[in-house]
């Protein structure tokens, strides 16, 4: 039944956790136990494969789960949750499931209706084992999902999000596994040129009825964009736009119209930045080596284990573009059998191995936390009185950190 899925289980009561440990491994799946939701958030936020679901007690001796979940949400989409509470949980549980979490179960409860619950929350394992074309965390899955399921449809699509992110590689996506695959894509690059009617209107001539896609649609004349507008109560090709995450900006200031904005969002994919999901970034990192080192007379082995840490760490203001320039410049510099950290940091080394005070400071703060947890068991209140700040100062701290 649930062979080859991996799972994370959240309960602290060794009875219950043992059971279903037990259960959940003879039916197949791989699971990983933690008793405590300190332990539970990294493995859930940066799993090492993507996860198929979650269960997970509400009352749990470091906080909730729901605080562990709220977490999670702020900055990704986590697994499908299945929530496990008594009799007294049930209006938070309730509550949890209109949050966005899959579904509950309340205490006694048969094993059997259990398996058939948690089958149910689980995505289809076909998408799990698709290849990742953006990243193999959470966020990345699902946007990897929507773009495959707006290729089944002929709407408007917008992909959003910041500079260096691949939207133009999402949107020739969209067109390869659409229908219209066979006909015409030709892409409109407003970030590059000014694009006027009669630009917009050339390409439309030759796109015939492919897909139209617009790189920078914030960025077209208003006199363009109303051509958008009237094209769309009729339109014979699709239209794929991308833009930043601030358009509304632009119709606020004039520079956008109110009226094209609805139709372009009608259907939308956001994709996240990299300092949001850095497995994503080493992920990334690991896609672009082989062919920069396949370039080199002498191929190096691969990038040091502190060097993907180095990765993980960066916030990436310049996202996939900036990851792959070092990279590129890394694997050229490398002059031992790894690229080392200071391949793709020079810039940190030329200031003799002084960090930032940002570094430093964030630096001592995880460590203090990580002594803190340590020694109190991993519990969240406890480590909070420790360290003198509130708990929900240390639950934001341990986001921000990664802890």
């Amino acid at each position: 039944m649930l062979e080859g899925r991996r799972i994370v289980l959240v309960e602290d009561d060794e009875i219950m956790g043992a059971s279903l440990l037990q259960r959940l491994t003879i039916e197949g799946a791989e699971v990983q136990w933690h008793r405590q939701v300190a332990r539970a958030l990294p493995a859930i936020r940066t799993p090492r494969k993507p996860l198929d679901a979650v269960i997970c007690d509400i009352r749990l001796p470091d906080g909730t789960g729901e605080e562990l979940y709220d977490t999670l949400t702020r900055t990704g989409h986590p697994p499908p949750f299945l929530f496990i509470t008594g009799q007294g949980g049930i209006d938070q549980a309730v509550r949890l499931i209109r949050s966005g979490a899959a579904d509950y179960i309340a205490k006694p409860f048969e094993i059997a209706a259990f398996l058939e619950r948690l089958v149910l929350v689980m995505r289809p394992s076909v998408d799990r084992d698709l290849p990742a074309k953006t990243g193999v965390s959470d966020a990345a899955r699902a946007v990897d999902r929507r773009i495959r399921a707006a290729a089944s449809h002929d709407w408007p699509l917008l992909i959003r999000g910041a500079t260096g992110l691949g939207k133009l590689r999402l949107a020739q996506q969209v067109h390869e596994h659409s229908d219209r695959r066979a006909a015409p894509v030709v892409v409109v690059n407003a970030m590059r040129a000014a694009v006027d009617v009669d630009t917009l209107r050339r390409s439309i001539a030759d796109v015939g009825e492919g897909s139209l896609i617009v790189v920078g649609v914030g960025r077209l004349s208003l006199a363009a964009q109303a051509d958008l507008v009237e094209r769309q109560t009729d339109p014979r090709f699709r239209l794929i736009s991308t833009a930043g995450l601030h358009i509304e900006e632009k119709v606020a200031a004039g520079m956008f119209r109110a009226d094209l904005l609805p139709i372009l969002q009608s259907h939308e994919v956001v994709v996240p930045s990299l300092v949001d999901r850095p497995e994503d970034a080493v992920w990334l990192a690991s896609q672009l080596f082989p062919g920069l080192n396949a370039r080199r007379d002498s191929p190096l082995a691969g990038i040091a284990a502190s060097a993907e840490e180095a990765i993980r760490a960066h916030d990436w203001p310049g996202n996939g573009r900036e990851l792959r320039a070092r990279l590129i410049r890394a694997v050229e510099a490398a002059e031992g059998e790894h690229v080392l950290a200071s391949d793709l940091f020079p810039e940190r080394a030329r200031n003799d191995g002084l960090r930032s005070l940002a570094e430093v400071r964030d630096a001592a703060e995880r460590a203090q936390i990580m002594a803190a947890l340590e020694r109190t068991g991993g519990q969240i209140g406890e480590a909070a009185r420790l360290l003198r700040v509130s708990r929900t100062t240390l639950w934001e701290k341990m986001q921000k950190l990664g802890v």
